[in-house]
């Protein structure tokens, strides 16, 4: 179930990164919600944990959540986690550094994604190494080095490269307004997460309420 190639800058689709720690039983029933009351194309499984039997059980709970649903649901860096639990691919951290290995293990057919800070040079460098999309980020916050992914980012890469392209981390009503003519996916993550209503915070930043 690849993540759609199809560029719609019209109508950018929604993008999912589970919380960094939850109680699986419960963020369940919330994704559930999420995922029958919105068009989500992609759910992203990125725990802090580094246990592979915690992780293996949220693979195979969401798994089956999303795949009901046909939803492609791809995981954080560990690729070689992906087959092992039956996953669509993997989210790589580190620029373009690591998608030919990914690739070469994965095969054709599943997921490779990569973000890639706010590197044009690394954005690049990802879809000549067959990367099924890039992703630029954070686009606020405190996050990382504290540097953010410009609006213009977006512009360009709309405009110079046909490729899919998410935006991701610090995601606001205003930024979604912004860029939403020049990106493919908006990711969204603790925006959601953080508040007592996850589908109706969603509907708020995309501003459908």
């Amino acid at each position: 179930m690849p993540i759609s190639k199809k560029i719609n800058h019209n109508n950018p689709k929604i993008y999912l990164i589970t919380p960094s720690e939850f109680e699986l039983r419960i963020f369940s029933e919330t994704l559930k919600r999420i995922l029958d009351n919105h068009e989500v194309a992609c759910i992203r499984l990125e725990q802090s944990s580094r246990d592979e039997l915690l992780i293996g059980k949220s693979a195979d709970t969401l798994r089956e959540i999303c795949h009901k649903r046909d939803i492609p649901i791809i995981i954080d860096s560990h690729f070689m986690l992906v087959e092992k639990f039956g996953l669509d691919g993997v989210h790589l951290k580190d620029g373009s550094k690591s998608v030919r290995t990914a690739r070469k293990v994965l095969g054709k057919d599943l997921i490779v994604g990569a973000y890639c800070f706010q590197s044009k040079h690394h954005g690049i460098n990802a879809t000549e190494a067959s990367a099924d999309y890039v992703s630029f980020g954070p686009m606020s916050g405190d996050l990382g080095d504290g540097k953010h992914a410009d609006p213009d980012l977006f512009t360009w890469w709309s405009e110079m490269i046909e490729f899919p392209v998410i935006a991701e981390n610090g995601l606001t009503s205003q930024l979604v307004r912004q860029i939403q003519n020049n990106t493919d996916f908006f990711a969204f993550r603790e925006e959601i997460w953080n508040t007592e209503n996850p589908s109706k915070a969603l509907e708020k930043i995309l501003n459908k309420t």
